[in-house]
């Protein structure tokens, strides 16, 4: 190293040598100088591109070196120490060669000095180490230069468009960073480790220096920070990896800012113009989002899922933020929701969210819908004679589209080309639907929206169910159903017997009398039920034998047997015998061709006519004689109470 470590002129020599001990610093061994020379050389061995500051008098350095005599004997070298030289210049404290030759380097330079003794020990020397008259030759590589005067310095070299924040004291961070000296030596890194930093800012809890770098600073922003010494670890370093003295340099990346103090933030995108109903506590939501943290990091979608998120608000089923942000939201609204981490997850983070994160939701709402909601009706037209409304009972003919709230498509019987026929009361539609087709016009049109617990519940419709006889695929659990419906045709059954057994036929002669039918006739299909689609939110059952029987059997003036030798004049009369029960569905159908009965649309017919055979066999000897061809209501007994 350089001499007069902490020095003065030099001293008698035994002085000399007790102040380099005193002081750390290591004496030169001896070796001969060249008193010919008389001036100082400088050499420039190595001069770095950039070069933002250069050694000044005053100026406090810290740099490595190697000293030799002229015929390359060392004498002295602070890397065998493995420490830096460290002093003010200018100010006495090294020998004057040195003094003059350090003025002007730039961290990372390398010099070659040649100091003739004049300017280094003169005639005296030192005794034992450096004889007197020796020219001294130092190898110097600067590593540090600060000045007692400095300030935190800050240069911003990525700054993102939009700041709506920056650091304030008191506020949490995470940041990412890089640490090193001032040559470049790295000692520390967050990026190393692959976690952030997490800590406040302004109260203590970093390096003075740090606290002030961080101040002002906006999510995504990148900067460097240059901490001298006294505002960093001071004389005594950190103990570890950081040396005393040294000036720091952090190139820093922000990722998160928050305050203790934070609520929530909403940041409305789309909002529709007509919103009828906003989501309120209690409600339940589907919703799409993608959830990022505050520097865009990504970690979570709905979308990538292909189903929405599905959850009761205001309940503590989401996370608190969540809970408050989804509230007052329109059915179609897209907003951005930003969660601090003391409404989010906290200090623990979970899952690839870290800890204290502040958590950016951008959302979509694609239905809500409370558990005390009814369905929502809606006329569009009713024509001008609307005297006949639809009741359960009635056998009914419509049109439809079927979507969900946000408008998707889920079915239409115009693409089919034919009406859904059903009769209402009859189970063959979901609950909702069943209640939005009741009190009808016959070319009335209206709007049905159908609230989940109405429609389909929480499962939904499967891949292999269907709304009608087009497959729908995934058809969400919690969907509302949004129906548009034209009824083309509207027949009431009057007067039905009560008591008649539930099939599925209505059968009435054209040579009789209507005055004297004991009860009217279901009407006529014009198409083959089983060509019938089962209509929006039909139940998923296999009970059919029993459901599909809706529409009365009705009392007429023609007879109809089975079974082997049996007769009545009403079957002769038209030229039929009916030997087995095959004959029966034969009759029966014939009935059904010429316009005298019908089956119900939409169910297996074999399976009603079967139904309607065994049920008039009271004793179940495959024939159905005159006295067992009663209507229910006329036996002493009901078994079927």
């Amino acid at each position: 190293m350089a001499f007069r470590a902490r020095g003065w002129r030099p001293p008698p020599p035994p002085l000399l040598l007790l102040l380099l001990w005193v002081t750390g610093q290591a004496a030169p061994v001896a070796g001969l100088g060249l008193g010919s020379d008389t001036e100082l050389q400088i050499e420039r061995r190595f001069v770095p591109d950039e070069c933002p500051r250069t050694v000044r008098s005053g100026d406090f350095v810290r740099y490595h070196y190697v000293g030799t005599f002229p015929d390359g004997q060392k004498f002295d070298s602070s890397y065998d120490r493995d420490s830096t030289f460290n002093v003010f210049v200018g100010k006495g404290q090294l020998i004057v060669g040195m003094d003059q030759a350090l003025v002007g380097m730039c961290v990372n330079e390398r010099r070659f000095v040649k100091i003739p003794p004049t300017l280094a020990y003169g005639s005296e020397g030192v005794s034992g180490v450096i004889p007197p008259n020796s020219v001294l030759h130092f190898d110097v590589l600067l590593m540090d230069i600060w000045n007692a005067e400095d300030q935190v310095q800050i240069h911003t070299y990525f700054k993102p468009p939009s700041c709506p924040r920056t650091i304030q004291v008191s506020d949490f961070v995470r940041y990412h960073y890089n640490g090193t000296f001032l040559d470049g030596t790295l000692f520390d890194s967050s990026h190393n480790r692959m976690k952030t930093y997490d800590t406040y800012v302004g109260i203590g809890w970093l390096i003075p220096g740090m606290d002030k770098g961080l101040l002002g600073m906006c999510v995504g922003e990148k900067r460097v920070i240059t901490i001298p010494p006294f505002l960093a670890y001071g004389e005594g370093g950190d103990g570890k990896d950081i040396p005393g003295q040294a000036s720091l340099v952090f190139d820093v990346a922000l990722l998160d800012l928050h305050n203790p103090k934070d609520g929530i933030s909403i940041e409305n995108k789309v909002v529709p113009e007509n919103c009828e109903r906003r989501s309120q506590s209690g409600d339940f939501l589907r919703y799409h989002y993608n959830g990022t943290l505050l520097d865009g990091t990504f970690f979570d979608s709905s979308y990538s899922r292909n189903r929405t998120f599905d959850t009761y608000i205001g309940q503590g089923y989401v996370i608190a933020g969540m809970d408050e942000g989804l509230l007052g939201v329109c059915i179609g609204e897209k907003r951005r929701i930003v969660v601090p981490p003391h409404l989010g997850y906290g200090e623990e983070g979970r899952g690839n969210i870290p800890g204290s994160a502040v958590l950016v939701f951008d959302i979509h709402v694609i239905d809500f819908h409370n558990p005390a909601d009814s369905i929502s009706v809606t006329s569009h037209y009713k024509p001008p004679d609307c005297s006949v409304l639809s009741k359960k009972g009635d056998y009914l003919k419509y049109h439809y589209n079927a979507s969900l709230l946000d408008g998707t498509l889920l079915d239409s019987t115009w693409n089919l080309g034919k009406t859904y026929n059903i009769v209402l009361g009859s189970g063959q539609v979901v609950l909702g639907m069943d209640m939005g087709l009741r009190e009808m016009c016959v070319g009335e049109k209206r709007t049905v929206i159908i609230p989940p617990h109405l429609g389909y519940g929480e499962a939904g419709v499967g891949k292999q169910q269907s709304l009608s006889r087009e497959y729908i695929q995934n058809v969400a659990i919690s969907h509302h159903l949004h129906l548009h419906i034209f009824v083309s045709c509207c027949h009431v059954l009057l007067d039905v017997c009560e008591g008649l057994p539930a099939f599925a036929f209505a059968l009435h002669s054209s040579r009789g009398d209507p005055s004297k039918h004991e009860s009217d006739h279901g009407p006529l299909q014009d198409s083959d039920p089983a060509e019938a689609p089962p209509a929006p939110g039909e139940k998923n059952s296999g009970g059919i034998a029993h459901k599909a029987l809706s529409v009365l059997l009705a009392r007429t003036q023609t007879l109809f047997c089975s079974g082997p030798g049996v007769a009545f004049p009403a079957a002769e009369s038209q030229g039929l015998s009916c030997p087995f029960s095959l004959q029966f569905s034969e009759y029966i159908h014939a009935q059904v061709a010429s316009g005298k009965g019908k089956l119900a649309p939409g169910f297996d017919a074999e399976m009603i006519v079967k139904n309607m055979f065994t049920n008039q066999d009271r004793n179940g000897d495959g024939k159905v004689v005159a006295e067992e061809f009663k209507l229910k209501d006329q036996e002493a007994k009901h078994d079927e109470l």
